[in-house]
């Protein structure tokens, strides 16, 4: 079994709160195809800029949400709460989940409602319909962004180019399964673990 993300030591202040919520109303302005594609910029702004979370917290804070029941915009959440645990209390962890949400669900959430009523009363125009094709491609790029990360941390944390490898291997062989066959995505989820619980990956 693997150990705990890393805990940091953080002194946050109000101005760090509200550049916090400031930060993730914008991620919410950008999350086309869900806040999991906004998240190579979360992890440029909360582990690389303001190190704010450890790379082992952003990693187990997608995994986790990825592989839990409901919402995959709940790993927001548990960044929220990893940025609050740093800050020294289970208080601060609460008002850093109220945070992020508030601050990625808001925008986002007004922007999709308004959008949805207007395109589906003017689903018929070439402009609507054009606009949904044309963002496929701006999604589809955001997820690879964000696969990149992810992939990239292993080889960094591990110092194994070989673990790297074996990942991308693993990723392409998922996606060419739920692709190409009907296998439910928890199985693929489920073979992932095992191969990682075995040390595979």
């Amino acid at each position: 079994m693997s150990a705990a993300p890393e805990t940091l030591q953080l002194v946050l202040t109000w101005s760090d709160w509200l550049s916090l919520f400031g930060h993730f109303l914008l991620l919410s302005l950008m999350s086309i195809g869900g806040a999991i594609s906004t998240s190579s910029e979360m992890h440029r702004f909360l582990v690389e800029q303001h190190h704010w979370l450890s790379q082992e917290q952003f990693n187990a804070a997608i995994a986790l949400a990825q592989a839990a029941p409901g919402p995959n915009v709940l790993f927001v959440a548990l960044m929220g709460w990893h940025v609050g645990m740093n800050a020294g209390s289970p208080g601060a962890a609460l008002f850093g989940v109220l945070v992020s949400m508030v601050g990625i669900m808001t925008p986002s959430t007004i922007i999709t409602y308004t959008a949805a009523r207007w395109g589906h009363r003017n689903r018929e125009l070439r402009a609507v319909r054009a606009f949904k094709q044309g963002m496929a491609p701006v999604v589809i790029a955001l997820l690879l962004s964000t696969a990149w990360i992810l992939g990239s941390s292993v080889t960094q944390l591990t110092q194994d180019a070989a673990a790297g490898w074996r990942l991308v291997l693993l990723a392409v062989a998922a996606g060419l399964v739920i692709w190409r066959t009907r296998l439910h995505l928890l199985w693929v989820l489920a073979a992932g673990a095992l191969l990682g619980a075995f040390g595979l990956v």
